[in-house]
């Protein structure tokens, strides 16, 4: 079994077309996908607000390797550049958590090294499993509660947006 967090996110051209990319490519694999949240960027880069979610992914022949392979894959089909840290970005995905992997690797950081800290991952992740842990981190409905009232009041749901595969 390789059961996997992704956070997708696009503040570029069409979001949710970027958005709805991820699940189209991913196919059969989504287990369950988050509604769509408005947020404000992270970073110094002046940008234009993202549109955020969190897909749950199964797919016994895709490893953790895989799932970052797979979300590279999106990215460069969104047209995606990596010009400037924490810049504007047409689709950014991030493997937040495989589940039983943990790993120091460079290039994949598992579970991911910040998603404990941002409203935008654990707002959605918590709609789609409530009772989501990170190794390490505990429960993610306590860290999302122990986050700043500002943070967390800056993911706003956009209930008019909604993600489906073959949308």
């Amino acid at each position: 079994m390789s059961r996997a967090v992704l956070s997708i996110g696009s503040n570029l051209g069409d979001r949710m077309a970027h958005l709805g990319l991820v699940l189209d490519s991913l196919g059969p694999a989504v287990v369950a996908v988050s509604p769509v949240y408005e947020t404000a960027p992270w970073g110094p880069v002046p940008q234009g607000d993202y549109l955020n979610a969190v897909v749950v992914v199964d797919d016994p022949g895709v490893d953790a390797r895989g799932w970052l392979e797979r979300a590279w894959a999106c990215e460069r089909a969104a047209g995606r550049t990596r010009d400037v840290r924490w810049g504007p970005r047409t689709l950014d995905v991030d493997v937040v958590h495989v589940e039983g992997v943990v790993s120091d690797d460079p290039e994949l950081v598992l579970p991911h090294p910040r998603a404990h800290e941002r409203a935008f991952v654990l707002r959605p992740w918590l709609d789609v499993e409530p009772a989501a842990e990170l190794p390490g981190r505990g429960p993610m409905a306590a860290a999302l509660a122990a986050l700043p009232e500002e943070e967390r009041a800056g993911v706003r749901r956009r209930d008019d947006l909604v993600l489906a595969v073959g949308h």
